[in-house]
């Protein structure tokens, strides 16, 4: 394991640079220890936590509506004085309260969840509300939006130049008198002193080089901006010291493992690699042996390899991989590879025995279903390193697996493990080289943000012997045109895939069940061969399954998505998923990587269950568009957002607060830079005028050892 590197200086500093920004919550001006306690449970444990929680928006003063010169359809905020309210009894009992700005009078309309506002929304409260205006004798909003102002932002009404911080809140933040009118009043004194008492921690330099303003500017115009510019600049500021810190977080982990020199190089001549490659049936491509290339010079240095490899469905990233595995097989050590779940380690199982069987190594299995005793045999085989490839999943991190000599760790779908677990594996070993795959492609700000510690290869071609696959979706009307070509699939050879959301059909879903569809499909075909695979299938039956499919002896494969990731026949060329506006838009794209592994055309038809939304018809659309798997992963980034599309919880890194992946993509490259550079120069943090910076990567990072402990 990687010593943490010790940050700054190595002599303890006592006490803050920063005493108002560290400040322990409960010291500031209006909070005390009962609300401190609300605030500790919200994560904000400093004066610094409660000043980077911004506003979510501002009511800019010179924007606001008069009443006096409201119409109809109109969107719009107004700040007025509550003149009149009361409850109005009825078949629907409703709220209605009375605004005025001066220039006329708008009622506002509550049908539901009015008891709480009943007390708060008192005659003489001065209020925002945003909606949009109806008109039933006399103007309305129905169900406003609201802010409730205070006196010093709200002396004037008239008054165009102010803009208003609105905070994000709910009940815990109400409860302990916290909502935007309470956070403006403890905010406020702290935003006032800023420039004297607040310093800023970024070097002079990398703000001049980055063009962003100070801290106490940007942390004064994210609350209390004159305009709405400011506010935008004030927070392009604050996101980029979200990305520059988290890229020197990866930049110190990347550092001390290099620091320390202490992998081993793979000692082999590369012998049993050539007689894979020798026994392919087809030639690697360019890419396959660019990236080999990349991983043995890794693994002939004694630096510990620490790499990402990343390719689209079917660009060849096992036999890479298996490429890898036996250099550290030749030359006496073990590799281990970890995958997530049972189908995926058998299936690579099946693979991989197929790829090594010309080098005499057969892989051993372990998972968490095999028996006890048998259990004991394979791990007996692990221990005394006679097992050489081993594949497993969880199980292999338990306590009783003890491997000889492990060379290498292979994780395949990374995002499915978090940092401590990688981290348990790789400590079965002496500084093993480590190697992630993934086969969802990652667009380049992801790669940097959540992988900036990794060097990265990329396969960016696709063997030349698979075909091209045409993808369509189709209603329900479509059905037995459908089922007529899969009648003629069969008669010329071709196999057929058909895949269904669920296990079984629910009460609760109308969804086709594999279970019933393929009960249905040996009706509709009685001449076809139908096999079942899902889940809950015993592991051998299923594995009996697959390898009958792939061998032609079953003409369809009826399945759930377990073949996600699975059999590559070559004669399967044609793919039908039941209700694919269900299905996620990378899920869509690993399922149809299922067909297209022989020559010539393949057909993917996404069968709709029900008029998809506008989300999922923009997911079908791009599906039919493309099979670039970078194009879709971008487009599923931008649909689902970088947390659902990479599970980024599991890296055991920080969620941004301010910084928003998207939005602020064109900001990650130049933080990245820039906190590399100073590392290059300051390993250690312990220059002077670095001080500060180590302060604030403490207070931000401290917490988190394990990013800089995992190996």
């Amino acid at each position: 394991m990687a010593p943490k590197p010790q940050p700054g200086s190595t002599k303890p500093r006592a006490e803050s640079l920063q005493p108002v920004w560290s400040r322990p919550v409960q010291f500031v001006k209006g909070i005390g220890p009962k609300r401190a306690q609300v605030l500790h449970e919200l994560g904000i444990e400093t004066a610094a936590d409660l000043l980077l929680n911004l506003p979510r928006r501002y009511l800019d003063r010179s924007n606001i509506a008069r009443i006096g010169a409201l119409l109809e359809g109109q969107t719009v905020t107004v700040v007025g004085k509550v003149a009149m309210t009361g409850v109005i009894k009825g078949g629907k009992s409703r709220l209605e309260v009375t605004l005025t700005d001066g220039t006329g009078e708008l009622s506002l309309l509550w049908f539901a969840g009015w008891r709480f506002l009943q007390e708060t929304l008192k005659k003489g409260v001065i209020l925002a509300a945003s909606g949009t205006v109806t008109y039933f004798h006399g103007y309305q909003i129905l169900h406003p939006e609201l802010e409730i102002l205070e006196d010093w932002d709200a002396d004037d009404l008239t008054h165009t130049g102010r803009v208003i911080p609105v905070y994000p809140s709910g009940e815990v933040w109400r409860a302990a008198r916290l909502d935007s009118r309470g956070l403006r009043r403890v905010i406020k004194p702290l935003i006032d002193g800023a420039e004297t008492s607040i310093i800023d921690y970024l070097p002079q330099a990398v703000r001049d080089s980055h063009a962003q303003p100070s801290l106490p500017w940007s942390i004064s115009h994210a609350h209390f901006p004159e305009t709405a510019a400011d506010a935008e600049q004030a927070r392009v500021r604050l996101a980029f010291d979200e990305f520059f810190f988290l890229e020197l977080t990866l930049a110190r982990r990347r550092a001390a493992i290099d620091r320390l020199q202490d992998g081993r190089a793979c000692a082999t001549a590369g012998t049993w690699a050539r007689q894979i490659v020798d026994s392919l049936p087809w030639k690697l491509t360019k890419a396959q042996r660019r990236v080999i290339g990349e991983i043995t010079a890794d693994l002939r240095s004694d630096r510990p390899m620490r790499r990402l490899l990343q390719g689209d469905v079917g660009s060849g990233k096992t036999v890479v991989a298996a490429l890898a595995m036996v250099q550290w097989a030749e030359a006496g050590a073990q590799t281990a590879l970890l995958v997530p779940t049972e189908i995926l380690a058998e299936q690579h199982h099946h693979t991989l025995t197929r790829l090594l069987a010309p080098c005499g190594i057969t892989p051993v299995l372990l998972t968490g279903s095999i028996s006890s005793q048998e259990r004991k045999t394979r791990q007996k085989l692990i221990a005394s390193g006679e097992a050489r490839v081993i594949i497993g999943t969880h199980a292999l991190l338990s306590e009783g697996v003890d491997f000889h000599d492990l060379g290498m760790v292979v994780i395949d779908e990374q995002h499915r493990f978090g940092v401590a677990q990688r981290q348990k594996l790789v400590d079965k070993g002496r500084r093993p080289d480590l190697l992630i795959m993934t086969a969802t492609p990652i667009p380049r700000t992801l790669a940097l943000t959540f992988y900036g510690d990794l060097d990265v290869s990329v396969l960016d071609e696709k063997p030349p012997q698979l075909g091209r696959v045409r993808t369509a979706w189709r209603g329900e009307d479509a059905r037995e045109k459908i089922y007529d070509y899969i009648q003629e699939a069969g008669s010329r050879g071709d196999l057929t895939y058909i895949v269904y959301p669920l296990v079984e059909l629910s009460e609760k879903s109308d969804l086709r069940a594999a279970t019933d569809g393929y009960e249905a499909l040996c009706q509709r075909f009685p001449q076809r061969r139908v096999g079942l695979v899902h889940g809950r299938v015993k592991s051998v039956d299923r594995l009996a399954t697959m390898e009958r499919f792939y061998h032609g002896d079953l003409d369809i494969l009826v399945s759930t998505t377990v073949i996600e990731v699975g059999v590559d026949a070559p004669a399967a060329r044609l793919m039908v998923i039941e209700n694919a506006e269900r299905f996620g838009l990378s899920q869509l794209h690993q399922l149809r990587g299922r067909i297209g592994r022989g020559p010539g055309e393949s057909i993917c038809v996404l069968m709709l269950g029900s008029e998809p939304s506008v989300i999922a018809r923009e997911r079908l659309e791009v599906m039919c568009r493309t099979n670039d798997g970078f194009e879709i992963a971008e487009t599923d980034l931008r649909l689902r957002g970088p947390g659902e599309f990479l599970g980024t919880r599991q890296h055991g890194l920080p969620e941004f607060q301010i910084a928003e992946l998207i939005r602020d993509a064109i900001l990650v490259e130049p933080a990245r830079k820039a906190a590399w550079e100073i590392l290059q120069s300051d390993p250690q943090l312990t220059a002077p005028d670095h001080q500060l910076l180590c302060e604030e990567w403490e207070r931000r990072f401290t917490a988190r050892t394990e990013l800089l402990e995992a190996g």
